[in-house]
């Protein structure tokens, strides 16, 4: 249970800032910044209790990769869904207003975006979190948390940017994604963690 609570706290305050950032509209740099870094410091908070994934697509790659057990899988989504649900709902409150559903217009070009920096992610994960060969680092929560700001600076525009799947339910219930388009966010990201666990696995054969 204390894993699946802290997969909530982790990923509600994750949510909660794309909310608080990017809802009142602030400035072009300050959203993928806060958003990055609010990553990073869960990550760290919540590292050494759940391993950190705050993201369903994470957590199916590390399970694939071998250091998540099945029967958390689904605990795990189940909790992260819920915290981005609750972290938009009270984003929404605190903003005092809902957004303006983003219209992807270039399908395919979306599915690359969310695909390639999902990828990016979890493979940024697996190989600073849990590959053996750096066990004990400090660095890996500033890692993963420059991976999201770096993806949302380069095709925020083009997916929205959410390279998670509770961070895309989030902004659709924020209104800032549509539902209609969610499918997008939740095969390309899905995809993508897939990718990087077999990629990790085949880069690094003897790391069990």
């Amino acid at each position: 249970m204390r894993k699946y609570i802290a997969e909530f706290i982790g990923t509600f305050f994750l949510v909660l800032t794309i909310g608080c950032t990017v809802l009142p509209g602030l400035p072009g740099v300050i959203p993928p910044l806060a958003i990055g870094a609010a990553l990073m410091v869960m990550v760290y908070a919540a590292g050494h209790i759940s391993g950190a994934h705050l993201n369903p697509a994470v957590t199916l790659s590390v399970c694939i990769r071998g250091r998540c057990e099945s029967k958390d899988v689904v605990p795990y989504w189940i909790a992260q869904v819920l915290a981005g649900i609750a972290a938009a709902l009270v984003a929404v409150l605190l903003a005092g207003k809902s957004g303006t559903p983003m219209e992807i217009k270039n399908i395919p070009a979306a599915l690359v975006a969310e695909f390639l920096f999902t990828f990016a992610l979890a493979y940024v994960v697996l190989n600073t979190a849990t590959a053996k060969a750096n066990a004990g680092n400090s660095y890996y929560g500033l890692a993963i948390g420059l991976t999201v700001m770096t993806g949302a600076f380069a095709v925020g525009s083009i997916s929205g940017g959410a390279f998670n799947p509770a961070v895309a339910v989030g902004a659709a219930v924020m209104k800032l994604l549509s539902f209609s388009q969610i499918w997008v966010h939740l095969v390309a990201d899905f995809a993508g963690g897939v990718m990087a666990a077999l990629t990790f696995r085949f880069l690094n054969p003897s790391d069990n």
